[in-house]
């Protein structure tokens, strides 16, 4: 635990406006307080700042990230040698099942990603990216990695997180996201169909790791009119236990939590 005397709150401020221009391109000063709850004083600061170290520029009214920006993230990713092999096994995994393949840790409320192998054809609205994160209560990887969690992990992560509602299909109460995760833990993975997105079925399983290491998962997803549960289970599910097996034979734990960063 941090001392709250050694968090700089400006610092922290100004990452939550490079982070305010998660899914959209351009933004007024307006936007970016509106989006991130600072004042439009703080968040003209905030902007002229990045704009002046070559992170982000403007026409004078709206601003944008700059490619620069990358360098934050890739300077760390591309320093550890592990993501390659855990995207290898990704990439087999859309060789052998032709679908999606991911792979996200939890950070908070949240999954975040940090590895991806696409298929061919496209099955959500959502783009998807390292880095994209998504509400962990409706998704398949956030699930597996919830259900690893001991009870006192679990109940903070309920203290603070906001089961919403994405589609009908979500689970927005706490006594029924508690029951879908011990039937998780029970079988061993996550099932999940039409709660992160109408028509999309997704199937996950936790990595096992060090328990001071974050919880790793990967998936498959398919269109649910495509893949139905059985075949999720009875095809999908043995390559991906496979390639869990694979990335704790090979001591596969980085500490992916400064990709949230």
């Amino acid at each position: 635990m941090i001392a709250r005397t050694e968090v700089i709150r400006s610092f922290a401020r100004g990452l939550d406006v490079l982070r305010s221009f998660q899914g959209v391109r351009t933004q007024t000063i307006t936007d970016v307080a509106a989006r991130t709850g600072i004042t439009r004083a703080a968040a003209r600061r905030f902007l002229r700042t990045l704009c002046e170290q070559g992170l982000a520029r403007t026409d004078g009214k709206y601003f944008e990230l700059t490619p620069s920006v990358l360098e934050l993230g890739n300077a760390y990713v591309t320093a550890v040698a592990e993501f390659e092999h855990v995207r290898e096994l990704l990439h087999d995994l859309t060789r052998a099942l032709g679908e999606s393949a991911s792979a996200a840790v939890l950070d908070g409320s949240d999954v975040i990603y940090v590895a991806r192998s696409p298929a061919r054809h496209r099955i959500m609205t959502i783009s998807l990216a390292v880095g994209t994160r998504l509400p962990a209560h409706a998704t398949s990887m956030g699930q597996a990695c919830l259900a690893t969690l001991s009870h006192n992990a679990l109940e903070r992560y309920f203290d603070t997180a906001r089961l919403e509602a994405l589609t009908a299909q979500t689970i927005t109460s706490k006594a029924g996201l508690k029951a879908r995760l011990q039937l998780v833990a029970q079988r061993g993975y996550a099932l999940v169909t039409g709660e992160l997105e109408t028509g999309l079925r997704s199937i996950a399983v936790a990595v096992s790791g060090p328990p001071t290491s974050p919880r790793l998962a990967l998936n498959v997803s398919a269109h649910a009119g495509n893949v139905d549960e059985t075949e999720m289970i009875a095809r999908f599910l043995p390559a991906l236990q496979e390639a869990a097996r694979q990335i704790n034979l090979a001591g596969l734990h980085p500490d992916v939590r400064a990709v949230a960063s």
